[in-house]
């Protein structure tokens, strides 16, 4: 029997994870081996988010973020090397199996890459997702006709889902969705998308869309967002989009049930964190947050 320091038995999380797939810990550690060998074989069945997205979306069309994240932060805090953040299937699958009944409908008003849809129609859920650019829908249902049975395809619509969604008259089982990191990530020329509105405009229209979908939700589900705070380009000050997207659920008439830190993987966070503090102190970001409501 192991035991730490002060003679107390040392627990391992075996069995927890044989039941819940990874310990249900408000620390989910996306660096860990059992992790990153379900991240390995959902990517191994042909997911590729990325298609249908241009290159480098942190910087499209910004000259001015171009310089500043670039010349002053290196790669930019929440993305991958190249510049355009990929969702995690391994986290999907965790948060489907944790929190969407059997079977259940899946709402995703910011569908965004294919990981979400394909995950859920994999797995036996039922997901819809709204996604402003034709583009992405045509890549992400091209990639599910390649992956997934003709008969079992996720729902997509192509539109803003501020006005789509008015047009839902069906109950869901879950929400779950990674929205716009505000101007994070600027997504397309569109006047409805939000990577493009001020924070202020940004912040109503985040607001009504959670409101809407919140609106399909059923009692006693819930809701998951995954989110990350983003710099103010020229202040440097965080945006606290963790409180916006909180405040956004309080509004809808639900409550914050858990919330978990989603550690990333270090990648190129070591080579910027010298440089990054030293000229700013700024720490450099290596985690997301999940937040998850409930509809009571």
């Amino acid at each position: 029997m192991a035991t730490d320091l002060f003679g107390e038995e040392i627990i391992e999380d075996v069995l927890l994870r044989d039941k819940f797939i990874e310990p249900p810990f408000s620390v989910l550690d996306t660096k860990s081996g059992s992790w990153q060998n379900r991240k390995n074989a959902w990517k191994e069945k042909g997911i590729k988010s990325e298609v249908g997205r241009y290159d480098e979306l942190t910087f499209k069309g910004n000259v001015k973020s171009i310089d500043y994240y670039r010349k002053k932060e290196g790669i930019i805090e929440n993305s991958i090397e190249q510049g355009t953040s990929i969702f995690d299937p391994a986290l999907c699958e965790l948060m489907y199996k944790w929190f969407c009944p059997e079977g259940g409908h899946i709402l995703d008003p910011f569908a965004g890459g294919s990981v979400r849809g394909i995950v859920a129609n994999y797995l036996g859920y039922k997901y819809t997702g709204i996604d402003l650019r034709q583009e992405q829908i045509d890549s992400n249902r091209e990639q599910s006709l390649d992956i997934l049975p003709i008969d079992n395809q996720p729902n997509y619509y192509v539109g803003d889902s501020d006005k789509q969604l008015e047009g839902f008259n069906k109950q869901f089982d879950f929400v779950f969705s990674c929205p716009p990191y505000m101007d994070l990530e600027v997504y397309s020329n569109d006047i409805n998308d939000l990577s493009n509105l001020s924070d202020n405009l940004f912040t109503v229209k985040y607001e009504s869309i959670i409101k809407k979908s919140c609106n399909l939700l059923k009692k006693d589900c819930f809701a998951c967002f995954v989110v990350g705070d983003v710099r103010d380009k020229k202040t440097g000050f965080y945006k606290d989009l963790l409180t916006i997207t909180k405040n956004a659920f309080y509004k809808a008439g639900l409550y914050l049930y858990n919330e978990a830190v989603l550690l990333n993987p270090i990648a190129s966070a070591s080579m910027r964190a010298d440089k990054q503090f030293t000229s700013g102190k700024k720490l450099v970001k290596v985690h997301q947050n999940v937040l998850i409501f409930k509809k009571i």
